[in-house]
């Protein structure tokens, strides 16, 4: 039994583990073939000498038979000088056979080896199907985790909680949070998020998600005052592999803000001495324009879209964040589709998503926040009382709204400008020349790489170099699909066309 126990906990997958290696036992200690029959009735597992068709004979098929439906607990049967007999492994529906094929009938102590051998066959057999159910259970807590997350980041509190029926996380009964996003090896994500898991599939008041988008990204949200978050600091310091971005304190329905925010301090942070940032951003462009005409330039811009399905926009949305690989993978389609639906937005938009230029027009429209629907009159909708004589004129017809400004005057605004200035004061220092200038190339060059590398004379590496230079500086993302790149994109379009500042000298 201890050479049986040795056996059946080596790790699976090395030799002489699982079913395999307790017949190979079996073999050298009662000189026998063994194999088992699984409940279909085909072999699963045997040793080397043990012969196949010696189980499809009349008389072994119809006792196998018996065995696997529960009628009989073991049965022997002669094959010429050899005996062949077959045990029912385990006590419970579906059942599994150990035959065992010997050169000559066997003594008591070889038979009562083989009946002991069915127990540790049971035992490992349930083992495996107990991690079969742990891995679906860990795989179905993901996606549970992963749907409120979503949920979350579209605003929308109710669908998360409905989506977590039964067994609500705690983190839907907190009023604010702040998003961890921790980057790590892929292999780490699990295990960490395993360590800190509670009965229930969540993280306590906390909630932990694999990034579906990036692989090296565990997306952590934790309210205030919960251990989980000193706890990471402290991996990160353990870990040099590690980086750590935290946003700032956000309502529950403002987790996407949040998780950009993140998403922004984890570029600094993977280029800081301490791996660990937070965010030091600003008020977004979109909350410091003139809210009606930018509503209406949005409305205006946007609204050829309107005869499109819901999902090419999502789509569009999604795209204008994260690579077209990681948006098919996040919405379960395949790239092929994506790229359709980006084009039907790019035709009926007549603009080219490719370029940087109309990636960061697009954005800002969709950041800014919808117009006010047309309402009923002031005082209710109850018709007016008619007046007791008509008339004299016909009423005056409402004055028409004024038409949508354009992008340009919008961005020629004393807070667009300062906004702007604000941005690229970093990057304004005698110091950071090269920097600034590499910037400016690879926003002119689409943001491609090796352009800006022929256009500054400089190699690739160093463009790189400087590029993780200014997502320091700036407090910046400047991956290709994120939305640092599009603010910054904005900031150069405004300090390029922006007349002399407040401070009497030309934007930078």
């Amino acid at each position: 039994m201890d050479e049986l126990l040795r056996l059946i906990t080596r790790p699976a997958g090395s030799p002489g583990a699982g079913a395999d290696g307790v017949l190979a036992w079996l073999r050298t200690r009662v000189d026998a073939e063994a194999a088992v029959v699984g409940t279909d009735g085909a072999v699963t597992a045997a040793t080397p000498g043990f012969p196949g068709e010696v189980l499809a004979r009349p008389e072994p098929a119809a006792l196998l038979g018996r065995l696997t439906a529960g009628r009989l607990a073991s049965a022997a049967t002669g094959d010429g000088p050899r005996a062949l007999r077959l045990e029912r492994i385990g006590a419970r529906a579906p059942y599994r056979v150990l035959a065992v094929l010997w050169p000559r009938p066997p003594d008591r102590a070889g038979a009562a080896l083989a009946a002991r051998v069915c127990g540790v066959l049971d035992l490992l057999f349930r083992a495996g199907e107990t991690d079969a159910a742990r891995r679906e259970y860990e795989r179905k807590a993901r996606q549970v985790r992963l749907g409120v997350f979503m949920a979350l980041m579209a605003g929308d509190i109710l669908l998360a909680r409905r989506m977590s029926s039964g067994a609500r996380p705690p983190l839907l009964d907190c009023e604010r949070l702040r998003v961890h996003l921790l980057r790590c090896a892929p292999a780490d994500r699990d295990r960490l998020a395993r360590a800190y898991q509670d009965g229930a599939g969540f993280h306590g008041r906390a909630l932990m998600v694999r990034c579906p988008v990036y692989d090296e990204h565990l997306i952590c949200l934790i309210p205030d005052g919960e251990p989980l978050a000193g706890e990471l600091r402290a991996l990160v310091g353990e870990n040099p592999a590690y980086a750590l971005g935290i946003s700032t304190d956000q309502p529950l329905t403002a987790t996407a803000e949040a998780y950009e925010q993140a998403r922004h301090a984890l570029a600094v942070a993977r280029t800081g001495e301490d791996r660990l940032a937070g965010y030091e951003g600003r008020e977004p462009l979109d909350r410091l324009l003139p809210p009606a005409p930018a509503a209406r330039w949005a409305a205006a811009l946007l609204a050829p879209l309107e005869p499109l399905p819901g999902v090419a926009v999502e789509v569009t949305r999604l795209a204008l964040r994260f690579p077209r690989a990681g948006v098919a993978r996040l919405l379960g389609l395949s790239r092929t589709t994506v790229t359709a639906h980006l084009r039907r937005v790019e035709t009926a938009l007549g603009m080219d998503l490719r370029t940087v230029g109309d990636r960061a027009t697009l954005h800002l429209a969709l950041a800014l926040p919808p117009g006010p629907p047309p309402g009923p009159p002031p005082g209710g909708s109850r018709p007016a009382p008619a007046p007791a004589e008509p008339p004299a004129a016909p009423p005056a017809a409402p004055p028409a709204a004024p038409p949508a400004a354009p992008l340009a005057a919008l961005l020629a605004t004393d807070a667009a400008r300062r906004w702007a200035r604000a941005l690229l004061r970093p990057l304004a220092a005698p110091e950071q020349a090269r920097v600034r200038a590499t910037v400016h190339a690879w926003i002119g060059a689409n943001t491609d790489v090796r352009r800006t590398a022929l256009a500054l004379g400089i190699s690739r590496t160093t463009v790189t170099a400087h590029l993780r230079r200014a997502e320091g500086l700036l407090h910046r993302d400047l991956s290709a699909t994120g939305a640092g790149v599009h603010e910054l994109a904005l900031a150069l379009r405004i300090s390029v066309s922006s007349p002399v500042g407040d401070s009497g000298q030309r934007a930078q």
